[in-house]
């Protein structure tokens, strides 16, 4: 926190200013705050972050003898993690964004009975007028020393990339000492399910907002070890050096895991309408291209003008597909990729209609619909779709039983009566 060892200099007296301020103890060893001027953030750093302060100091009823304003720049260090004396990092804790304050820091929290000499005798009450300037946010996110994040650019929102989601990112990553091992300053995309060549980097993106800007301090256990990164500058790296990666997360396109085993992932292009999508059941107009991993088209149904038709759940279209149009919203396009067929589909849901729910039905609405329904099964059952056609029968079992179940309660109650 300076030269303590440094001649006088600019003496001011500002010991009147204190007795006339708010006070407030921090904790409960004597430390004492007055804020002199409120921060313009409700955020307070936390223990790694790296803080930036002036500062200016005095023993109790001196004048000061140190101060960062003198030096012309902001005094750094890691909150939390010793590189100050005690009273700093509990009192720093406590500071938001430009805030101004003053400090009372007992012995106990500062030099203690060695002091600091020449400036400091041992036992001495300490007075700092502090300013946070700003920090930047530093976090564990490996939860084992292995991966630094230290936030340079905050990001906007509060959403984060999911471990399927496509990411576009820019980054720079280098050794220690500056030499450049790789790069992508305009921008790569690709998978978080598959990561791209350090695993520090799909780690930390995860933790990412849109727009965040960081710096990785990765450890080797991090960078080294899997055969598919070789080749692309590691080489270059020392077992035992430290790798510098500068990180942009610019943008992400939200994936869907479909099935729940990453086989069919739905990429959203564009947003559709409201919050509703099909059921089963519900007769769908979609216009789709089907494609084979090389990019030939082997199927094309629909268009804006003339969307395709089809009744969701009843066979009509592969029922990956299928299951992946029931999870999107009016006027949605997405691409989906089924990984046991090796197809990829481009999709735009045109609108859909639904059933009129079973809850909204009268007694006749329910059982012409089971009627309905069961002749659907048959189709199916005589077509050989089984697995559709169960599901048939299922549905109009369930009609069944909710039209008894009323019933019954209608008879209790009438019996009641």
């Amino acid at each position: 926190m300076g030269d303590f060892n440094s001649k006088k200099i600019n003496k001011v007296n500002f010991g009147s200013d204190i007795q006339e301020l708010p006070n407030r103890e921090i904790g409960k060893e004597g430390l004492r705050k007055k804020i002199l001027q409120k921060g313009n953030s409700w955020k307070t750093p936390f223990p790694g972050d790296e803080i930036q302060v002036h500062y200016r100091v005095k023993l109790q009823d001196g004048e000061y003898f140190d101060s960062s304003y003198d030096k012309g720049k902001p005094f750094t260090f890691k909150l939390g993690q010793g590189e100050v004396i005690k009273g700093w990092d509990e009192g720093l804790a406590t500071m938001k964004k430009s805030e101004k304050a003053i400090f009372t820091i007992p012995p106990n929290l500062g030099y203690g009975e060695i002091g600091s000499l020449p400036l400091i005798p041992p036992n001495s009450t300490l007075i700092f007028e502090i300013e946070l300037v700003s920090w930047n946010s530093i976090r564990d996110i490996s939860g084992d020393g292995g991966i630094f994040k230290k936030i340079i650019k905050e990001g906007e929102g509060w959403a984060t990339p999911k471990d399927v989601d496509e990411v576009l990112v820019k980054y720079v990553a280098s050794t220690e000492d500056g030499k450049i091992l790789s790069k992508f300053e305009d921008g790569i995309e690709f998978s978080l399910l598959e990561g791209h060549l350090y695993p520090a980097m799909k780690k930390c993106i995860r933790t990412m907002r849109k727009g965040e800007i960081v710096e990785l301090t990765v450890k080797p256990a991090y960078y080294f070890g899997n055969s598919s990164f070789d080749g692309d500058g590691i080489g270059i790296l020392q077992s035992n050096s430290n790798l510098i990666i500068h990180l942009e997360l610019i943008s992400w396109k939200i994936v869907v895991d479909v099935t729940g085993d990453n086989r069919v992932l739905k990429k959203l292009i564009k947003v559709g309408e409201g919050y509703d999508h099909p059921i089963e059941g519900s007769l769908a107009k979609v216009m789709y291209i089907g494609k084979h991993d090389d990019g030939t088209v082997f199927e094309r149904k629909g268009s804006d003008e003339e969307p395709f038709e089809y009744v969701c759940s009843e066979g009509q279209i592969n029922d990956s597909l299928d299951r992946a149009i029931m999870t999107m919203r009016k006027g949605e396009a997405a691409t989906v990729t089924i990984s046991s067929d090796s197809v990829l589909y481009e999709i735009k849901l045109v609108d859909f209609n639904k059933e009129k729910p079973f809850w909204k039905m009268d007694t006749k609405e329910k059982l012409e619909a089971c009627e309905k329904i069961k002749n659907e099964g048959n189709v199916l059952f005589k077509d050989g779709n089984f697995q559709c056609a169960s599901r048939k029968y299922d549905k109009e079992c369930n009609i069944v039983f909710i039209i008894l179940e009323c019933s019954n309660y209608y008879r209790v109650l009438i019996c009641a009566q």
